[in-house]
């Protein structure tokens, strides 16, 4: 890590504020606020510890105290009352156009592999076509919400497309980390997720964005007939 260019981690490091600023944008409760500056400071103290770069545990320890505690949070808000009436209240305009935030983190994966320390199977240049859900939201945003009586299922249609490519760049980083599960990138496997403030993209970033599409998913079940673009939660 080294040889990475001292900016990139600034970079990287508002890429991730902005990702939190936005998404308080979306659901605007202090409570999230809170929680994710909490959860940032915790998986920073950690990295910086040097505790998830011993990668020869299993289960490997960044899934283990990384990943899995925010999954089991966005399994906990999907299971009880006051959790399905925070998700029901986010603003489904803000998490639209909140996907853009692909693309600067797309870029920072790019600038990380041409650095030497990241796998082009996580980049664009490889088989990583997130790209495409950040271009793209600005587009959806304005079909969906900029005219009247836009059907649902054009936001449905591309947030399961970027559902499944979000889950395809999870699954090739996972294959491609050093850990006894790495199946991939044996040459240049994904060494910065393991350090600070990169730990971040894993851990903060990319939960919020599934967050997201679940979200979206559940507030279209609810909602009959077509979007309006007023259509706004209380």
């Amino acid at each position: 890590m080294q040889d990475v260019p001292t900016y990139l981690s600034y970079l990287f490091g508002a890429t991730t504020l902005l990702t939190i600023f936005w998404f308080y944008r979306a659901c605007h409760s202090r409570n999230f606020l809170v929680i994710a500056l909490i959860w940032i400071i915790l998986q920073s103290v950690i990295a910086k510890s040097g505790f998830y770069q011993n990668t020869n545990v299993l289960p490997p320890r960044i899934l283990l105290l990384g990943i899995l505690p925010v999954l089991l949070l966005i399994l906990l808000l999907f299971s009880n009352r006051s959790g399905r009436a925070f998700l029901d209240q986010v603003d489904l305009k803000t998490l639209t156009i909140f996907h853009s935030i692909r693309i600067p983190v797309e870029i920072i994966l790019a600038l990380l592999y041409w650095s030497g320390v990241m796998s082009v199977y996580i980049t664009y240049e490889g088989t990583n076509f997130d790209l495409f859900s950040g271009v793209t939201a600005p587009l959806v945003y304005f079909l969906v919400f900029g005219r009247k009586n836009v059907n649902r299922g054009l936001l449905l249609g591309w947030n399961i497309i970027c559902l499944l490519l979000l889950l395809n760049v999870v699954i090739t980083a996972i294959l491609s980390m050093p850990s006894p599960l790495q199946k991939l990138a044996f040459d240049q496997p994904n060494i910065p997720f393991l350090y600070f403030p990169y730990v971040l993209l894993p851990t903060v970033i990319v939960p919020l964005v599934l967050l997201a599409h679940l979200i979206t998913f559940r507030q279209l079940a609810k909602v009959s007939g077509k979007i309006r673009p007023d259509d706004r939660r209380p």
